[in-house]
């Protein structure tokens, strides 16, 4: 039987092609969403992932759809953190709105995901959550304290669980993308982009899929012996 795989923010971006790497490996795949329902359900429609609309910074909400989708779909055993949203700002302009949305969600959402499927993992002997962390969770980024300090929280919060994981086969681990050509990426003003660009040794934005070949290994049986790691791919703008 297939190993069921949860992927949060999972239709759409870095998430989609995710989604999609994990079902050409034979995983049976679950896409999360939090609100554009017209753009999951054509998701959908193309690729035959089903999609779960929650919140996942919602801590109930996401306990109540893995209980849903293990009844569904079957057990999961792999979790890809992937959702996450911004809400930039200087630290003198940016509301505790701001700050409270994005720690919820993009590091709350590891917290609610892990507890919801982890300890199903742990009792079956074998398990894979891979976090999506960022280049600005190490580096830092000026106008992004929220976004910097939730990242960089991810980076440690993986190497946390890895250690309660590993002897129960199940490994933690992150990736720290750079700038992938993503359309949060193509909305950056083109004098900013080439600014961002022309700070990338190899020249060029990330392509969706070279992250999500960085999962692919990370969840398969060939990854059961690395936990705990964070793997940068960012074309060589922080080497960390």
């Amino acid at each position: 039987m297939a190993h069921v795989a949860i992927v949060t923010g999972g239709t759409r971006g870095i998430g989609e092609a995710i989604s999609l790497m994990l079902q050409r490996d034979g995983f049976t795949v679950v896409a999360n969403y939090a609100g554009n329902d017209a753009k999951a359900k054509a998701f959908s429609d193309k690729t035959g992932i089903p999609a779960y609309r929650w919140d996942v910074g919602d801590h109930q909400a996401t306990l109540d759809n893995c209980a849903r989708i293990s009844e569904e779909v079957g057990p999961v055993d792999v979790v890809v953190n992937n959702a996450g949203i911004t809400r930039d700002g200087t630290l003198h302009k940016m509301s505790f709105d701001d700050w409270n949305e994005v720690m919820r969600i993009n590091l709350g959402g590891c917290f609610n995901m892990a507890k919801a499927c982890f300890p199903g993992m742990r009792e079956r002997g074998w398990g894979r959550i891979v976090n999506i962390g960022s280049i600005n969770g190490q580096a830092g980024q000026y106008g992004q304290v929220n976004y910097a300090a939730a990242k960089s929280g991810i980076h440690g919060f993986t190497k946390a669980l890895a250690q309660e994981g590993a002897k129960f086969g199940v490994t933690v681990n992150a990736i720290a993308p750079g700038y992938i050509d993503t359309d949060m990426v193509a909305a950056v003003p083109p004098p900013v982009l080439e600014k961002i660009v022309a700070k990338i040794p190899v020249g060029r934005l990330g392509h969706a899929n070279e992250i999500a070949r960085g999962v692919a290994f990370f969840v398969s049986e060939d990854g059961g012996f690395v936990t705990g790691s964070t793997l940068s791919i960012n074309g060589g703008q922080h080497m960390y």
